[in-house]
């Protein structure tokens, strides 16, 4: 089908022209019934009206924009200056816009495009779990950065900065494991994450196996659905229902820093100590880790290099010097007070 227009929209919800008119305008003069189901049509054909992609056609913009989800998280609060700072080397300009948790990144990404007439987007942080169609409706260059991808994806339809989660993961447990530690619980990301917490919850299950450790079904936990997904909240609310059950564990793994935090908090309220009762290990290397008492062991991602690299990709794209490509930094381990050595034989 070519470009939508308001007959188009008229026809397909059986109303005339300017029904549709009044609808988009917020008219009072129209059933609010009828008015919800033109609008719905208008979002489901992303429908320009003509005046619209008029000015669209006439406005020049070489903008940049940076869409978040998690934008509270210190980790990413971390990567804005230096998008900032390296978009200021450049012709381009940057805007930064926050996607709410339920929203789907790529219907915001398509409403920006249009409206903002970007150049190019970068997608920073959240669980990205869009499928191929969706994604091929991008008609601009975009990178995702630091968001893990599963397999399910074609990869030649985007670009990524990344760490290799999986790795890193399985890294960081197999650490625990040969500190003794062989009860190690996770708090992994919510259940249906099918981007990073999904891939670092492999890499668990698979640096376990690796260490001749049998997984122990009590020991996984997920993030609270109702909780914002990677929230000091989140682990506090997880790991408070782990204590009170009673399960049997020496380590705890949280798969993001800003969660062992809150994880931190309910093991200390519960009257216990860290690391004399329990070791805790997080990831992403944010810099309150190292602050933080005890200072937490954790997987550091090099993001001012990843937001360098993010940026230049992306300009490239835009630019028609590269296409699509995947990049893969390496994470560091940092051996905070957090974690000890303990007996193995457990």
């Amino acid at each position: 089908m070519g470009a939508i227009t308001i007959k188009d929209i008229a026809k397909m919800c059986g109303v005339g022209v300017s029904t549709v008119s009044r609808a988009m305008n917020n008219h009072p003069d129209i059933n609010p019934e009828t008015k919800q189901m033109i609008l719905d049509t208008i979002e489901k054909y992303e429908y320009i009206p003509n005046n619209s992609a008029r000015n669209l056609k006439r406005s020049e913009s070489n903008t940049i924009a940076v869409l978040v989800k998690g934008i509270d998280n210190p980790f990413l609060q971390g990567m804005f200056q230096i998008f900032e700072r390296q978009v200021q080397k450049t012709d381009y300009s940057f805007i930064i816009h926050r996607v709410e948790e339920k929203e789907d990144e790529i219907a915001v990404a398509l409403e920006l495009e249009r409206e903002k007439r970007l150049k190019g987007i970068i997608f920073l942080g959240g669980s990205f779990g869009n499928s191929e169609e969706r994604m091929r409706k991008m008609t601009i260059p975009f990178v995702l950065c630091t968001v893990g991808m599963t397999d399910s994806v074609d990869k030649s339809l985007y670009s990524s900065i990344s760490i290799d989660d999986y790795k890193e993961s399985h890294r960081l447990v197999s650490h625990l494991c040969e500190l003794g530690h062989r009860r190690i619980a996770i708090i992994s990301g919510k259940i249906d994450d099918e981007s990073i917490g999904k891939l670092r919850y492999h890499g668990y299950v698979q640096a376990l196996a690796d260490h001749g450790i049998a997984l122990a079904p009590e020991l996984v936990r997920y993030m609270k659905q109702d909780l914002p997904e990677y929230s000091p909240e989140n682990g506090y609310a997880v790991a408070k229902e782990l204590l009170e059950e009673g399960v049997d564990f020496t380590a705890l793994y949280v798969v993001s820093d800003n969660t062992a935090f809150g994880a931190c908090k309910a093991i200390l309220e519960s009257g216990k100590r860290i690391p004399e009762d329990y070791s805790v290990a997080g990831f992403d290397g944010i810099k309150l880790a190292r602050y933080y008492h005890p200072s937490l062991t954790t997987m550091r991602q090099p993001c001012e290099e990843m937001a360098e690299e993010s940026i230049r990709l992306l300009i490239d794209l835009i630019e028609g010097r590269k296409e699509n490509q995947h990049k893969t930094f390496k994470a560091e381990l940092l051996e905070g007070e957090s974690v000890r050595k303990i007996d193995s034989d457990f």
